[in-house]
């Protein structure tokens, strides 16, 4: 049974670990190297202290939690091109516990919350490369909308991901879990 809650202060060490497996191992083969090392356990952990500890106004985030043992995070907030729409600015889901229906309750998780504020739709930015997290994305709704980018931290193409949180959602068996 996989429990979806506010993350909190005393998470910190397990999502930076979680985010940091995710990081190496999910995008190994994926992003170049320099890519992946942008970040070692001081940065993942500094990003991730903001994001719990002292996040920024109107975000929030949630994991989820399986035999106590934290194996998804998302965060959320307002979308920074468009106040008025939600935006998932991270979900990750431990590699071991991918396929299981986890990341897919995340994103039921972030509808609710987004729902709950008026948003009638949201967006994510993906890595062009990511076509896991493309399928996976796609399997919950979610298109591309036409917007790019490529950060200064990364120099990968992304691409922008729009859905309406109460539209309709396709999803496979192996998708719940």
């Amino acid at each position: 049974m996989i429990e979806i809650r506010p993350a909190a202060p005393a998470d910190l060490d397990a999502v930076t670990a979680l985010f940091l497996r995710c990081w190496q191992e999910s995008y190994a083969g994926v992003l170049p190297d320099r890519v992946i090392s942008v970040f070692d356990d001081t940065r993942a952990r500094e990003l991730w202290r903001r994001a719990i500890q002292t996040p920024g106004v109107g975000t929030q985030g949630f994991v989820a939690v399986a035999d106590g043992r934290v194996v998804g995070i998302t965060r959320l907030g307002p979308d920074p091109d468009d106040p008025v729409a939600g935006h998932v600015f991270s979900l990750y889901v431990d590699p071991s516990m991918q396929g299981q229906g986890i990341g897919g309750q995340l994103l039921e998780a972030a509808d609710a919350w987004f729902r709950a504020r008026g948003w009638d739709r949201a967006t994510l930015w993906v890595f062009a490369a990511n076509d896991a997290a493309l399928r996976f994305y796609g399997r919950h709704g979610w298109q591309p909308d036409g917007g790019q980018r490529s950060q200064d931290a990364f120099g990968e193409p992304e691409i922008r991901l729009r859905r309406d949180p109460g539209g309709p959602v396709a999803e496979s068996a192996a998708d719940r879990g």
